[in-house]
């Protein structure tokens, strides 16, 4: 075979990650079948998860870390009774403790100190970084680590099913929140320990409900349709921002905006559907837009100021032709 020529291409697809691979692979591989000259992923998915992962091509990957900050949605599935220095398990099992005899009513309230925001301590096998270097890279060479707690939001958290020493958890979290830390520490709680067995992205704001496709779906779609079927798979740029507050802007506000100008005195002030994706009773001063132009096409983020004026902050490929 010969060697990937990539090509221009924008847009979001909305994969569903098989276990097995990392977030990263996974990404390479769907690039590579779309040819796309550049990619990324909107947050990591442990190579044992499956379920959504919202892969950015070309100019849509100026906000993916828009999308890495949205809600997410997760359905787990845990083992009661062992403890791994993974907290899942791909790791090694470190301890096992006898399961105590556990009803529907214990287990929901045990899992009540885990909702709304709360402390946790993400595991030491994990992407995050402590002197510029990821903490699985030290966990791999042995070193002791020290993981501080940190804020996360836990918006719901409800148990599904319970048969023995397993159990199913349906989570809806804000970025950050590891739910095999969840997991961790729900079996500390119940006093057995516990790890992930299974876990699923089912939802990723403001793809909820997605619809996702699978490598071999892609795959069959290219064979039998070309590129062309291929790119009818994206969803365009737009659709990431559907739920981020919008300003409006004419043909004048749109060309000064694609200069780099700043323009005040909209028709149409900033808004969105519900609160803001920062949180809050109201949308806070300075904040982020989508900005539109008249025909509903995004032309990229901007940042309404305090003196109600307009900035462009990171504008797609096309701003400065309008």
């Amino acid at each position: 075979m010969g060697r990937t020529v990539f090509r221009p291409l924008d847009g979001i697809l909305l994969l569903d990650k098989p276990a097995g691979l990392s977030s990263n692979q996974a990404l390479q591989r769907v690039r590579h079948l779309y040819r796309a000259e550049k990619g990324g992923h909107t947050g990591a998915l442990d190579p044992l998860a499956t379920g959504l992962l919202p892969l950015c091509f070309g100019e849509a990957t100026k906000i993916a870390g828009l999308l890495l900050g949205g809600r997410k949605a997760y359905e787990a599935e845990v083992r009661l009774g062992q403890v791994t220095d993974t907290d899942d398990a791909d790791g090694q099992v470190l301890r096992e403790r006898p399961v105590p005899a556990l009803d529907h009513a214990t287990v929901q309230a045990a899992l009540q100190p885990f909702l709304g925001r709360i402390l946790q301590r993400p595991p030491i096998y994990s992407a995050l970084k402590q002197g510029g270097e990821p903490l699985y890279a030290k966990a791999r060479r042995g070193e002791t680590i020290e993981v501080a707690e940190r804020e996360v939001d836990v918006e719901a958290i409800d148990l599904l099913a319970l048969d023995g020493d397993r159990l199913r958890l349906a989570v809806t979290c804000g970025s950050g929140t590891y739910i095999r830390s969840l997991a961790r520490d729900l079996g500390e709680a119940l006093g057995c320990g516990a790890h992930i067995t299974a876990l699923r992205r089912t939802w990723v704001e403001p793809f909820n409900p997605p619809v996702m496709h699978t490598f071999e779906a892609l795959e069959t779609t290219a064979a039998a349709g070309g590129e062309g079927a291929l790119e009818s798979r994206l969803l365009p740029v737009e659709a990431g921002l559907a739920h981020w507050p919008a300003a409006v802007v004419g043909p004048d506000e749109a060309r000064r905006l694609g200069q780099g100008q700043a323009v005040s005195g909209l028709k149409s002030l900033p808004q969105g559907p519900g609160e803001p994706p920062v949180g809050g009773t109201s949308v806070p001063k300075p904040f982020t837009v989508n900005l539109l132009d008249e025909n509903g096409r995004s032309l990229g983020l901007g940042e309404w100021r305090e003196d109600g004026q307009l900035w462009p902050k990171r504008l797609f490929r096309w701003a400065s032709a309008s």
